[in-house]
């Protein structure tokens, strides 16, 4: 798509890949959503700068989306790229005025993630046999998500100079390249110990770089593959519910919360930009303690 919106977007995009530093992957949304939203005025609102949108075109933009069966959190998303990107024209004096000023988007109601026991948590560990070097990695894996609350992206894309085993510690870099150190569990040190004793050793190739964790091919393991191993995992381990890996980073806050650590901590645990983000494992703890309450509580047992 060839014209002024395209050439504003284009810039945007270097600008935010040159000067912010975004992760890539948050770079192709930007670039994605600004696509759909320039071919949508473009082609439906025959409008070809910027300075020409208003509030309705916008407004008429997310309304097609919805009924698209877009999800609100995909509208609040496009949004909010929306949003940046009126600010970065603003600043650069490409428009005089924001076109996002009485723009309202959909409602967007945090749902509360799902976790697993502690008593689920201690069956899914257990699961991977210890006699194979596949089996050494995944209770790794699985012990290691957990002990440290880690991401499946920032799991996989560890190699082995930022794990300090004596320590017990690790250097993680999160959303946006952001680094940060995170404890290691003396149960998930251990089983990275024995994995780089026994297992790894035996998944390594010719090709073979210095990831910590290694595909049957020797090559850095993929979020698929973690993906299909925690949830054929939690099959053996006769695990109801639909367990995917970021359920046990959401175990991992919610137990810690449980336990009595503070949120501030677990933030910085999570690598959370924003408190408010964290906090909705207070309100996990919250509805539980309600739930108990009214199980246990003498009072609403009286009819």
């Amino acid at each position: 798509m060839d014209s002024p919106l395209r050439e504003d977007v284009d810039d945007f995009l270097a600008f935010i890949n040159l000067e912010k530093g975004l992760a890539e992957n948050t770079i192709s949304n930007y670039e994605r959503d600004l696509e759909t939203f320039s071919k949508f005025v473009l082609e439906k609102r025959k409008k070809s700068y910027w300075s020409d949108i208003d509030a309705p075109d916008v407004s008429d933009w997310i309304y097609s989306l919805s009924e698209a069966n877009y999800s609100n959190a995909s509208l609040c998303r496009k949004l909010s790229a929306v949003r940046v990107f009126v600010s970065y024209l603003l600043r650069e004096d490409r428009i005089e005025r924001s076109f996002m000023d009485l723009v309202s988007g959909p409602k967007l109601r945090r749902r509360s993630p799902e976790i697993l026991t502690v008593e689920e948590i201690r069956k899914l560990l257990e699961a991977p046999r210890q006699e194979t070097p596949q089996g050494l990695r995944d209770r790794a894996i699985l012990e290691l998500i957990y002990s440290s609350g880690l991401r499946i992206s920032e799991l996989c894309g560890l190699v082995l100079q930022q794990v300090d085993l004596e320590q017990q510690a690790m250097k993680v870099f999160g959303k946006g390249s952001k680094e940060r150190v995170v404890p290691v569990g003396g149960k998930a040190a251990r089983a990275i110990a024995v994995y780089l004793e026994s297992g790894r050793p035996k998944l390594v190739r010719s090709s073979t770089g210095s990831s910590l964790f290694l595909s049957n091919r020797g090559q850095p393991i993929s979020r698929k593959t973690v993906w299909h191993l925690t949830k054929k995992y939690a099959g053996l381990a006769g695990i109801e519910k639909p367990v995917k890996p970021h359920m046990l980073r959401h175990s991992f806050a919610t137990h810690l919360l449980s336990g009595g650590a503070d949120l501030r901590v677990i933030q910085e645990l999570l690598g959370h930009a924003d408190i408010t983000t964290t906090q909705i494992y207070a309100s996990i703890e919250a509805d539980r303690m309600t739930t108990v309450h009214s199980e246990y509580h003498p009072r609403d047992k009286w009819s």
